[in-house]
């Protein structure tokens, strides 16, 4: 067994770091350098230049694309357009017996559905590269005035800008009898005609919003003594492009003059991709209806749509499988 005495303590007194520190002063040690020989004052140092620090070099990000941030829901997404905005009263809608957004599912909604489809599809090739240029551009005339041609235009762009992918805007290109504003209950403003005529106003500048989520409007502006020969020009196109240069999906929807009735209708013919040509049922008769059409010739694209008839020798009712009675 071990010896479990104890340790002995040591002696009190000084540490043995304070007895060397009593015998050897730290605080006067310092190490001894050798002299630096002295520098003749006839033989200057030359001062050697510094060169200045580099300039710190900024870090090169890569920036991704910035793409359009989608539309929240019932907000529309920002625009390039810079014109006023303006509510359109819903209950103006129904009284006019147009389609109502976000109303219910009637045969008249159906009807435009089908209608649209077909426009959009072609609008889509056009952009691809396939089938006549300009395809989002989409004239809506008429042989003879009194045969629906904006009924069908606005219920068109009231039908379109329910889309996901695309959005509308709706031009009154009726500059003598202009009658888009007031069938949206919209009020009046400068419109297409001035930018044509003067090239200081910038035609986004015009366009109106709407609460319509999609939906833009461009007035007719004032009439001149020249509107053909103001389509006709070459400026005519440079303000048309800057109408969808900033949103690839923006369908153009113009509401033309009867092409038998004013001659704006040609001219604007040759600026879009695709014509519908409304026709009227018990009303236009077919020889207007040729007329007409060859007026529009300078479309390669043109479409007839069949107005106010009843009658379907297929015996379809749209509307009426989600309830809709007439």
């Amino acid at each position: 067994m071990t010896d479990q005495s104890k340790i002995p303590l040591p002696p009190k007194g000084p540490s043995l770091i304070e007895r060397a520190s009593g015998t050897f002063d730290f605080r006067t040690y310092s190490p001894k350098l050798p002299p630096v020989p002295p520098v003749a004052a006839s033989s200057p140092v030359a001062a050697v230049p510094v060169p200045p620090p580099a300039a710190p070099q900024p870090v090169m990000v890569a920036e991704a694309p910035v793409s359009e941030k989608p539309a929240l829901e019932g907000i529309p997404a920002a625009q390039s357009f810079r014109g006023q905005f303006h509510p359109i009263e819903r209950r103006h809608l129904r009284d006019q017996c147009l389609i109502e957004p976000e109303g219910p599912v009637t045969g008249l909604l159906e009807e435009f559905r089908i209608v649209k489809r077909q426009l959009l599809l072609a609008a889509a090739e056009s952009r691809n590269g396939r089938g006549a240029p300009h395809g989002e551009r989409i004239l809506v005339c008429s042989a003879h005035p009194g045969e629906g041609k904006t009924f069908c235009a606005v219920n068109l762009a009231l039908s379109i800008a329910a889309e996901k992918d695309n959005e509308v805007l709706l031009v009154d290109a009726d500059f003598a009898k202009p009658s888009v504003l007031s069938t949206l209950g919209l009020p009046g403003g400068p419109g297409l005609m001035d930018a044509l005529a003067d090239p200081s106003i910038a035609v986004e500048d015009c366009v109106m919003g709407t609460d319509i989520p999609g939906l833009f409007v461009l007035p007719a502006g004032n009439s001149t003594g020249a509107d053909t020969e103001f389509l006709a020009s070459s400026r005519t196109e440079a303000v048309l492009g800057r109408l969808t240069a900033t949103s690839p999906n923006r369908i153009v929807i113009f509401d033309s003059p009867p092409a038998l009735a004013a001659s704006p209708a040609s001219e604007l013919a040759a600026h879009v991709g695709q014509a519908v040509m409304v026709v009227r049922a018990d009303v236009t008769g077919e020889a207007s209806l040729r007329d007409a059409v060859n007026i529009l010739s300078a479309c390669e694209d043109i479409k007839l749509l069949l107005n106010c008839t009843r009658f379907s020798p297929t015996g379809r009712r749209f509307g009426t499988y989600y309830g809709y009675k007439e």
